[in-house]
């Protein structure tokens, strides 16, 4: 699909409000076209609640929040590099391409595991006080 040069979307936005429009129709098209994004934000909700649940301190929530949303932010840019390489690849298979997105998916998964050890650092003591004290 080619945008056309005169489309009013390709020009600098002019206020802020169109700018935070375009900012969450980005953010609802990323949930709604990625399978992945839907299930970051639902296991990064589920820590959350089991943040308020176990009513973390200052500092544990700010680890948390931190790795929550640095796992959002990362599918967030890898799927903009999936959609930059398709856009120039034309959907086809090229080694370069792939290599991209393979390096894309590996930020993801080791945000996705820095997120991991940060849930455990700060949930098993708490898990383990819970059914073991």
């Amino acid at each position: 699909m080619r945008m056309a040069l005169n489309d009013k979307n390709t020009e600098k936005n002019k206020n802020f409000i169109a700018s935070v429009e375009f900012a969450f129709t980005g953010i609802k098209t990323v949930f709604k076209e990625e399978r992945n994004m839907r299930k970051h934000v639902v296991l990064g909700l589920v820590a959350i609640l089991a943040g308020v649940i176990f009513s973390l301190n200052k500092s544990e929530w700010l680890w948390l929040l931190l790795s929550v949303f640095l796992v959002w932010l990362v599918e967030i840019i890898n799927t903009v590099v999936e959609n930059i390489v398709d856009m120039f690849t034309d959907f086809h298979f090229h080694p370069i391409g792939k290599k991209v997105k393979d390096m894309a998916a590996g930020a993801v998964l080791l945000t996705a595991l820095f997120a991991i050890l940060v849930g455990s650092f700060i949930f098993l003591p708490k898990l383990y006080q819970w059914f073991f004290h």
